[in-house]
């Protein structure tokens, strides 16, 4: 039931190392009452406003100097639009890391001479629905992490230069996607531009349940996503991006063929059509060759799931119990099954 500062220097003579305070679910309704606050914890570096619902200040700049060492900063469930945001940014100088989380945020602005130290972002449980809003953060020089999970988006688009990186989000290194409307392998292919991109979850997609089998969808987004190390939390290793990439090289070695592909790079013309579907596949072929007539002729569609070994498992001393099949990857993907 906090919601103010109460006698004036109170604070800062009996607490004035206070580094991280949480004020969360309080009675806090201005930002001024904050700034009273903060003022008198010089050391303050994280600060948690969530589910106070703040009125804005009538001169922001005159508040920075309560925040001036403020590095994070949490306001979720507090009602705040990202206008609102972009008004009390020049409060917080050098802050690196934003919690907007739940606040039916729609759109986004591109921050004015504010937020250039962020590194961190999160807007998840919101309701973005065009991906392309994302354009109006794209130019924050220190951006690293950006969580959007569980917003609406189901496409977005990157112009890309010569080297079909884009000049957009030059820093983000984890991203996370999940939740959203995500149902085409467009969107997937739109982030092998992001010239920094090393970890993605996109977990809880319509995408992500196309295939009754997980393991498929996660060597497709391997494949097509070069610079990706971790994939919804998990390591990819050497061998599972060869594997990966490899499959996938044959998995649409007919098609590229039937569209102007051709195993003599001089010939070698696919259609624009098959590109915009598989943008790394000449990549893919001058890294590992071309598929041959053996490696793309397959009884039918190649994919992991073709490639799984069925393990029945019974038990001997319960002859009546029913036997359990369970199907695994092969030895190129696991060396021991432990029981």
């Amino acid at each position: 039931m906090v919601s103010c500062a109460g006698h004036k220097g109170v604070i800062k003579s009996s607490c004035p190392n206070i580094s991280i305070l949480n004020l969360s679910k309080n009675l806090l309704s201005s930002w001024e009452n904050v700034a009273d606050i903060a003022f008198q914890l010089q050391k303050l570096k994280t600060l948690d406003l969530s589910e106070n619902r703040l009125s804005l200040p009538s001169n922001p700049s005159s508040l920075a100097s309560s925040f001036g060492t403020l590095i994070v900063l949490s306001l979720n469930r507090t009602g705040v639009t990202w206008n609102e945001v972009s008004q009390c940014a020049v409060m917080w100088p050098a802050l690196e890391e934003l919690y907007l989380a739940s606040n039916n945020i729609t759109s986004l602005k591109r921050p004015m001479n504010c937020l250039q130290s962020l590194t961190l972002l999160d807007i998840s449980n919101n309701h973005i629905i065009d991906g392309n809003q994302l354009h109006a953060i794209s130019d924050l020089p220190r951006l690293k992490h950006l969580n959007i999970s569980n917003n609406l988006i189901s496409s977005i688009k990157f112009l890309a230069h010569h080297d079909y990186c884009t000049e957009s989000f030059t820093s983000l290194s984890s991203l996370s996607v999940n939740g959203n409307n995500i149902s085409q392998w467009s969107f997937i292919n739109e982030l092998n531009k992001l010239s920094n991109l090393q970890s993605l979850n996109c977990q809880n997609n319509p995408l992500m349940d196309s295939d009754k089998n997980p393991e498929t969808i996660r060597q497709l987004v391997i494949a097509k996503i070069a610079r990706l190390n971790i994939l919804n939390r998990t390591e990819i290793l050497p061998q599972e991006r060869k594997g990966a990439e490899l499959d996938y090289r044959k998995m649409f070695g007919t098609e590229w063929l039937k569209s102007g592909g051709n195993r003599n790079a001089d010939l070698n013309n696919p259609s624009m059509e098959f590109l915009t579907e598989h943008p790394r596949y000449n990549e893919l072929i001058e890294k590992y060759g071309a598929p041959d007539d053996a490696e793309i002729k397959q009884p039918e569609p190649f994919a992991l799931k073709n490639q799984l070994l069925t393990l029945t498992i019974m038990c001997p001393d319960k002859p009546d119990q029913k036997p359990i099949k369970k199907k695994l990857p092969g030895a190129e993907f696991r060396t021991e099954i432990v029981i």
